[in-house]
């Protein structure tokens, strides 16, 4: 006999919440805390100069470097300004397109336009990443970038991409905001491309907050990223050429974020491991009972989040809110909407008046609901939960019972 769901008056699975899911602040304390306390103590949260300087930005992007296997890693204010830095240090700025994912967040989109460039958005396929097949099809004459962005820990296909950008002579800056320590192929997401991104903002994998990173190989990349974050100063060489002369802004990493992050970083493996652990236990029992999104790399999905999809928005629906009635909070990502209809970017509202960088081109840029088609039938079908560092054998045992008493009504 099947169960009486929740959300029909039936007895919930859980009455008390999954554990905190902002996987780096889950294990936030003390470290972090007495980590903080000392460049406070030192009277030195600039990390260019104070009475007792610690370093702590710079351990940072050392200690980056070296897990990520980089040459160059620079600490900034946001994974936003990460990508701006990056598209500067590309040169990507007016007359430029670049094309972006229909399934990211808005800062990804919003970075190339506050860089001046225009976004063009490819289509996805079933993993919620890019779709290498589609990327030719929206580049043109203007393109000079693509920036991948591997969707909640599942790492993108970054062999073909590469292969597309490197065909098209397209500059390649992976957005790793959502997924850092996830893998393609054993390598690192976040080592494939010219030039590329982490985030450190608050529901990131690991946080201070705020903050970002931006990696690269190339040393003329690094210090024009490295001068335009800090308003075209070099303050350290560290045998770069040193003459990329260049106008800059202020993203520069503070001390106390440098602090925390080095902690947090410390902290990685682990918070990957324990998601990493009970996804496996979750798909493991729920395989053939509920349809999960395709992963293009198992073993290097970063296991963030357990996502669904299914037939139709209308099931994921219905099937969310049984499954929310029952104790295991879930939701759609982006609201199963592509990042185009923002109504910010869809319209092409800028804070210039002349209406730049949309107003730059002889022909028209032109955005439309169905310039996707991929993304508007698979993104109103998922639905998502979040896993935690810091859940149990008792969470992962909650939220299967629950799909599965959800699943054996509604599927």
């Amino acid at each position: 006999m099947k169960s009486q769901l929740a959300i029909n008056g039936g007895t919930p699975v859980r009455t008390t919440p999954l554990p905190y899911s902002n996987p780096g602040a889950a294990v936030l304390g003390r470290e972090e805390a007495e980590a903080a306390a000392e460049v406070l103590n030192a009277q030195s949260p600039f990390r260019y100069y104070g009475p007792n300087v610690l370093g702590k930005a710079k351990q940072f992007e050392r200690e980056f470097a070296q897990k990520f296997g980089t040459k160059h890693a620079l600490g900034v204010t946001s994974g936003t300004a990460a990508l701006i830095c990056a598209l500067k240090a590309c040169g990507i700025g007016p007359g430029d397109k670049v094309i972006v994912p229909a399934c990211t967040f808005v800062a990804t989109a919003g970075a190339v336009i506050c860089a001046g460039a225009v976004p063009v958005f490819c289509d996805i396929d079933e993993s919620l990443n890019i779709d290498p097949e589609k990327i030719e099809a929206v580049a043109d004459r203007y393109t000079r970038a693509i920036i991948p962005v591997p969707i909640l820990g599942a790492p993108c296909r970054m062999d073909a991409i590469m292969a597309e950008a490197r065909r098209l002579r397209l500059m390649v800056i992976e957005d790793v905001a959502q997924s850092m320590g996830s893998t393609y192929n054993g390598q690192y997401s976040g080592t494939f491309g010219d030039i590329n991104v982490f985030s450190l903002q608050m529901n990131k994998i690991i946080t201070a907050g705020e903050g970002g990173v931006v990696v690269t190989n190339d040393a003329r990349l690094y210090e024009r990223a490295a001068r335009y974050h800090d308003q075209g100063i070099l303050r350290e060489s560290d045998g770069l050429p040193g003459d990329e002369l260049l106008v800059g802004q202020n993203y520069r990493m503070s001390e106390l974020t440098g602090a925390a992050a080095c902690v947090q970083l410390q902290k990685l493996d682990n918070i990957l491991g324990t998601m990493r652990k009970y996804k496996k236990v979750i798909k493991d029992e729920l395989r053939g009972i509920v349809p999960f999104r395709r992963i293009d790399d198992e073993a290097g999905d970063a296991g963030t989040v357990l996502m669904m999809l299914f037939p139709s928005a209308e099931t994921r629906e219905s099937f969310g809110a049984a499954l929310s009635a029952e104790g295991v909070a879930c939701g759609c990502l982006y609201g199963g909407r592509p990042v185009y209809l923002q109504p910010q970017i869809f319209q092409q509202k800028t804070a210039e008046c002349s209406g730049f960088p949309f107003n730059q081109f002889d022909e028209p840029v032109l955005y439309t609901e169905d310039m996707c088609p991929r993304a508007m039938d698979v993104m109103p079908r998922n639905l998502i939960i979040q896993l935690s560092p810091v859940m149990t054998n008792e969470d992962a045992s909650d939220i299967i019972q629950a799909i599965k008493k959800v699943a054996e009504v509604l599927l």
